[in-house]
């Protein structure tokens, strides 16, 4: 089994449209909350979203899209594109130059590619209305490959030119976290050298609001409280859209290419809770066993661990079943490690999730720093044992796990490790 390392990451996110600021904001634990101007009627009871700056998007026209000069896109590729689809774009850009990849690397037949995003509902709503509307004929010929949620996948491979394996995933909340372990398993046993990990969403009404009819949406109007993980007045998750791009070697495409890795990813887990298709596991059965695969994929154990990036979206259930599973895994080790949620930064970015929060523990391990617990004023007594620090600590996290949960009871965890740790 070969190591892997990341060795590039791209960021479209609320806290930063680049690694340098979204490393900044994520030192600072300055979130990406704002009141969201569609959400301002009364009869809307969320008003609070992570947004993205600098992205004008709103159109279910390309032509009429604005984003930074920096990036240049030909028209025939943004028609074919949904809002998260130029998001994911970018940040692959982004993610490539930062790997230093050259066109005969990206286009190699053992450079691969692995995606996640729900699709763009906004799109699908307008082109299926149209279609409705105006009839069969009048709809367009790219309105497929726009909406539906392979939408990422089609639009990627055909622009860069991407030879090796290619797939989408749809496990909610925990896509990226399957598209990056399975992408760790293609590299591991030499399937390919190089896999691309891509995960976004469009993070606006039609992609965020039906989650209000789950009761799973904060309905705070002060953005600084809107989300909470692990505090006693936390209310539910503050969406957000964007996109993150990672770059995932061999040991052996490291070594030849010469290149610095953020961190090495050591291995992973997966697990099912079989309990519900919505709400996890009451004693986070699913996701403990996931923990427990990771390490023990990883050849590691718990007291290895110093840092656990949480799945903690700030719902009363959830956050309280993954404590769960952090002391069963973790017995009275459980009270040592390290636990932050970067949602509480960010806004929860659904299947994009684990993407963006992996990119940022990259950052956070080579930038020698552990992210604290944003927004956590009044603990909650139940998790009164764990390990909360409220500020960013100055020391990086040598093995960390960072955990998944989605619908259906999917769980994904991920291990870590600092380069040399």
């Amino acid at each position: 089994m070969r190591k892997v390392f990341i060795t590039g990451l791209g960021f479209i996110s609320s806290i930063g449209n680049d690694k340098a600021a979204v490393e900044a904001n994520l030192r600072g634990l300055r979130h990406g909350f704002e009141l969201y101007p569609p959400f301002q009627r009364p009869e809307i009871p969320v008003k609070v979203m992570g947004t993205i700056k600098e992205f004008a998007v709103s159109s279910v026209d390309a032509e009429d899209w604005t984003f930074p000069a920096r990036y240049s896109i030909r028209r025939e590729l943004l028609r074919s594109m949904a809002p998260h689809g130029l998001y994911a774009h970018c940040a692959m850009l982004q993610a490539i130059e930062d790997a230093r990849l050259a066109e005969g690397d990206l286009q190699s037949d053992l450079t691969g590619l692995y995606c996640a995003s729900a699709g763009s509902p906004m799109v699908l709503t307008y082109y299926l209305q149209r279609m409705r509307d105006l009839g069969v004929s009048r709809c367009s010929p790219v309105g497929v490959v726009a909406s539906i949620s392979g939408t990422l996948n089609f639009n990627l491979v055909a622009a860069f030119k991407i030879r090796g394996h290619s797939c989408g995933f749809s496990s909610a909340c925990a896509s990226t976290g399957h598209a990056l372990g399975f992408a760790y398993d293609d590299i591991a046993v030499g399937r390919q050298e190089r896999m691309i990990v891509v995960g976004a969403e469009d993070g606006n009404t039609e992609a965020v609001l039906p989650f209000a009819g789950m009761r799973a949406l904060s309905s705070a109007t002060n953005p600084d409280l809107a989300s909470r993980p692990f505090d006693i007045g936390r209310d539910g998750f503050v969406g957000t859209g964007g996109a993150t791009v990672l770059v995932l070697e061999s040991e052996e495409s490291v070594a030849r290419r010469a290149v610095t890795p953020y961190a090495e990813l050591a291995g992973w887990g997966q697990a099912s809770d079989g309990y519900n298709v919505a709400i996890s596991h009451p004693e986070g059965l699913g996701l403990a066993s996931a923990m427990q695969r990771a390490l023990r994929s990883s050849g590691l154990t718990p007291a290895q661990v110093d840092y656990i990036n949480a799945h903690a979206t700030s719902t009363s259930i959830g956050d309280a079943s993954e404590v769960k599973a952090i002391r069963s895994v973790f017995g009275p080790e459980a009270g040592r490690v390290a636990v932050s949620s970067t949602k509480a930064l960010t806004g929860h970015g659904l299947s994009m999730a684990t993407a963006l929060e992996t990119g940022l523990c990259a950052l956070a391990m080579r930038g020698g720093f552990t992210p604290g617990c944003a927004g956590l004023r009044h603990v909650d007594p139940m998790f009164g044992d764990l390990n909360l620090p409220r500020d960013t600590l100055p020391v990086g996290p040598r093995v960390l796990l960072n955990n998944a949960s989605g619908f259906g009871g999917a769980n994904v965890s991920l291990v870590m490790r600092a380069v040399g740790g």
